[in-house]
């Protein structure tokens, strides 16, 4: 979650922290700053680090364009905008509920954040393109309607609500005549997409209509997903849609049955190894990726070695590792806190394991042939199922080209054009 380093010149900024929703919805602001001398903190709250590491961004903002208007935006800000208001370096603080409205920018007012579970609609985003980035992001849903006992995003985000599919199909196809060869679905609970539009939608419905209408897009990619909502329709299109990346990213959070309950998510750890089982199946190159989190509270010593071991059991080989921390006013802040040292320690070795399994996983692809995803350094990329690959760039590099895995370094696969 580091920012990135802020332009020299006096041109508007956005440090986007966080997700990939921050990040689609930080290129439509960039387009609503104008030429303003303006940085904007998109910031992140999912854990108590994120918030932290905002501060650090703003006051790192603040030393890099001390003449720039600053302002704070995002979940951190629209959970607690006051106490960023108060901030000697912040000018202004905007809501997420404003957050992508033209007049709010435009505004001179100090803090405007309003009642983000009062809305019913997405936001329609108004850039154009993702000029920085060989990938763009879309939108199709926001907000989240469960509530997880550890999580205060849903007050940040709202309610769950969808964009409408021809406008989503809309948008990917200018994306995709503007040059980019991948988009990625973004959203708080991307598989509860479509429970809120008319009819019977779904993200399946939606993955199929951008498949159908948009027929020059070669990758689709989707965001985290809720493995109990992966539905029929949708597993079909992962495992037998070519143009559907082979990359699924669980929100499976813990591997014990009891810490689940406690949690209240919605599947327990037998479902999770089931859908992953089928999805290897059905498209054995389908690489999992999936969030754990470490030291929730109450979690003795045989619950963590379940989550431990849902890594191998599920092949998790994209481990997205959370110290458990403790949000204001969540149930799970209630509940018996384990010690800070043992969270950490938990943590440490969820990394240490997930990172093996990554090891095991990257050398098995030495010898393959990848479709790569050039990015702009023209150095890197990322293969169809998200393996980190380097190589020496070619004259006349195409976006999407395909290379043969000669070695790895570290995490970061080696090759050379084809």
């Amino acid at each position: 979650m580091t920012a990135p380093s802020l332009q020299a010149s006096h041109a508007p900024d956005v440090v986007s922290l966080g997700c990939r929703l921050n990040l689609a919805e930080s290129e439509t602001i960039r387009t609503l700053l104008g030429e303003a001398d303006t940085v904007v903190v998109n910031s992140c709250a999912v854990t108590n680090e994120a918030v932290k590491q905002t501060r650090q961004a703003i006051r790192r903002a603040r030393r890099a364009r001390p003449g720039a208007q600053l302002i704070v935006t995002g979940c951190a800000a629209q959970l607690d905008p006051q106490t960023f208001a108060a901030m000697p370096e912040v000018d202004r603080v905007i809501g997420n509920a404003e957050k992508l409205s033209p007049s709010a920018w435009k505004s001179a007012e100090p803090v405007i954040v309003s009642d983000v579970m009062a809305l019913a609609e997405t936001a329609q985003h108004l850039s154009a393109s993702f000029s920085a980035h060989a990938k763009a992001f879309v939108e199709v849903q926001n907000g989240c309607d469960h509530r997880c006992t550890f999580c205060a995003i849903p007050f940040g985000r709202g309610n769950s609500r969808s964009a409408p599919a021809g406008a989503v199909v809309e948008r990917i196809a200018a994306l995709v005549d503007a040059g980019h060869h991948e988009i990625v679905l973004t959203g708080v609970d991307l598989t509860s997409y479509g429970a809120d539009l008319p009819g019977t939608q779904t993200l399946g419905t939606l993955v199929e209509r951008i498949m159908k209408h948009v027929p020059a897009l070669p990758r689709l990619r989707l965001s985290s997903l809720d493995s109990i909502e992966i539905d029929d329709r949708l597993f079909t299109l992962m495992t037998q849609e070519p143009r559907v990346m082979p990359h699924v990213h669980l929100s499976l959070q813990a591997g014990d049955d009891m810490i689940l309950k406690r949690m209240k998510r919605r599947h327990n750890r037998a479902e999770a190894v089931r859908i992953v089982e089928r999805l290897k199946a059905a498209r054995p190159e389908i690489a999992i990726g999936a969030d754990l989190i470490a030291g929730f509270p109450t979690e003795d010593e045989a619950m963590a070695a379940n989550t431990l071991a849902l890594i191998d059991d599920c092949d998790i080989v994209h481990g997205h590792i959370f110290p458990y921390s403790p949000r204001e006013g969540t149930p799970a802040a209630r509940m018996p806190q384990l010690p800070r040292e043992t969270v950490k320690a938990r943590a440490a070795a969820l990394r240490a394991t997930s990172a093996a399994r990554r090891d095991r996983w990257l050398e098995s692809l030495v010898g393959t042939r990848q479709n790569v995803l050039v990015e702009r350094s023209g150095t890197r990329g990322h293969g169809e199922s998200y393996a980190e690959i380097h190589f020496e760039p070619a004259p006349g590099l195409s976006p999407v080209i395909g290379i043969s895995i000669t070695g790895i370094e570290g995490d970061h696969l080696l090759g050379e054009p084809a």
